[in-house]
C-alpha cells in the first residue's frame, strides 16, 4: 500500500474520531499519532488533508449536500462522510492530485471501510463533484468570451 494511500487511511481514521468523540484537533491528532507508527511523509499528507477539511467544513459540506440528493450530510453514515469530505477537499483544493486518482482511493477506502454500498455511494456522488469542479475549472481557464 502507497504511503498517501495510508495516509487518506490515517485521515479517515482521525476525522472520524473527531466526528464521533468531538474535541480539538490538536488533542485528537496528538492522541491518534501517539498510537501510531509511520513515517513522516504518512503523517505530514495525512495532517495536511484533515486540516483542510476542518478548515473548509462548511464548504465541504455543501458541497456534499449538492449531490446527495436522498442523504443529508447529518444522517450518513460516518465512514462514508467523512471518506467523502477528504476527497472533496482534494478536489476542490488539491489541483496537484488528478481527479481520478482520488476519486479512486475514496472508492476503495469506502470499500475497506464502510458498508457494501459505500463504495458505489462515495463514487456516485464524487463523480458528479468531479464533473462539476471540471466544468468550472474549464470556465476559468478558457476567461470572459
Amino acid at each position: 500500500m502507497g504511503s498517501r494511500r495510508k495516509a487518506r487511511e490515517c485521515a479517515l481514521q482521525l476525522l472520524y474520531q473527531l466526528d464521533i468523540g468531538g474535541g480539538m484537533l490538536k488533542d485528537a491528532a496528538q492522541t491518534y499519532w501517539a498510537s501510531q507508527e509511520h513515517d513522516a511523509d504518512v503523517q505530514n499528507f495525512a495532517n495536511s488533508l484533515v486540516e483542510g477539511v476542518v478548515r473548509n467544513l462548511s464548504e465541504i459540506d455543501d458541497v456534499i449536500s449538492s449531490y446527495s440528493t436522498n442523504w443529508k450530510v447529518s444522517r450518513m453514515a460516518s465512514i462514508d462522510k467523512n471518506i467523502l469530505r477528504v476527497a472533496v477537499y482534494e478536489l476542490t483544493r488539491c489541483s496537484d492530485i488528478p481527479v481520478k486518482v482520488t476519486i479512486n482511493e475514496a472508492v476503495e477506502i469506502a470499500k475497506c471501510y464502510g458498508t457494501e454500498e459505500s463504495g458505489a455511494f462515495v463514487n456516485g456522488i464524487l463523480d458528479n463533484v468531479a464533473k462539476k469542479y471540471a466544468k468550472e475549472k474549464q470556465a476559468t481557464e478558457e476567461g470572459p468570451q
